[in-house]
């Protein structure tokens, strides 16, 4: 059974309704791993202190930004408290998480200290008045949540859409606790199973050639270099290096497999994160919260 601590004691342990969906009930279990799912209408609604309402969306994408702000609120109400150090992700998804810390700290006047994975990450804590450090000052963060482009049963996820791979991995690694947000088309039974674009790899500029031909050669498939959209030529890093993406052709022992690309002079970092995150919230089609456990060994 999974303790989701939903509706604790004092202003941490509250959270808000959305849409009439969260509740600390937990329904099912299914594929070898603990799941659950956060439904609505139930007798603890009026211990809830807000309530926020969705317009019924009108397409796929409209749905997805509804069950990204799902995920995203669930994850900051169950998981932030007061007088703690926060990792705050990157890529779409964390937008909403960071909506609602902000708003959970001007209501509760929590006190919370941020720290970013990526310069958009960065202008987000600035942009919402947030105390803004890094892990320079603050190396051990109390929890990290990000979003993740592809999470499977195991809850190994694929990550580095957005190029902000490394980073990441770092502020994930220095968490006492590492959540994870995503909508329900990042939910799949095996990596590659909805994410089609590959594994992103950082890598030092010079060594982009060698390094995709002997990940192609050892491990099968073909490692492309990121084009970038809206300019000519490669995307460049953060940390001004180049992402390579992996289109791998079948399933592998992915722990392994991590190991062996970083191996590889010139890699950087892989886009695999591995035994790393603690609990996944899929914001669902139907307005619920779905989460997820590592499965049990």
């Amino acid at each position: 059974m999974v303790n989701l601590s939903v509706l604790g004691g004092g202003q941490a342990g509250r959270a808000m309704l959305l849409q009439r969906w969260i509740c600390p009930t937990l329904l099912s279990a299914a594929s070898g791993h603990r799941s659950a799912v956060l439904k609505k209408d139930t007798p603890f609604r009026h211990k809830l202190k807000h309530t926020r309402l969705f317009r019924s969306p009108s397409n796929t994408d409209d749905m997805a930004e509804e069950a990204k702000k799902l995920a995203g609120y669930a994850a900051v109400d169950n998981h932030v408290q007061n007088n703690q150090v926060v990792g705050v992700g990157s890529g779409s998804t964390i937008v909403y998480a960071v909506d609602r810390l902000a708003e959970r700290v001007r209501q509760e006047k929590l006190n919370i200290i941020c720290v970013p994975t990526s310069f958009q990450a960065r202008q987000l804590i600035l942009q919402h008045g947030l105390t803004l450090s890094d892990l320079d000052r603050h190396p051990e963060l109390d929890v990290a949540i990000d979003g993740a482009d592809e999470v499977d049963a195991a809850l190994t996820l694929i990550k580095g859409g957005g190029g902000c791979l490394t980073q990441e991995k770092i502020v994930a690694s220095c968490a006492k606790h590492f959540i994870v947000i995503a909508d329900f088309r990042k939910d799949s039974s095996a990596l590659g199973q909805q994410w089609k674009k590959g594994v992103p790899i950082e890598v030092i500029p010079m060594a982009y050639v060698p390094v995709s031909r002997t990940i192609a050669k050892r491990f099968g498939g073909e490692a492309v270099l990121r084009m970038a959209v809206s300019k000519a030529g490669p995307v460049v890093t953060d940390n001004s290096n180049f992402i390579l993406d992996w289109k791998f052709e079948h399933i592998h022992n992915w722990k392994e497999v991590n190991i062996a690309i970083k191996m590889i002079p010139g890699v950087v970092e892989t886009g695999l994160f591995v035994g790393m995150a603690e609990r996944v919230y899929f914001g669902m089609e139907d307005g619920n919260v779905g989460v997820r456990d590592p499965p049990v060994n």
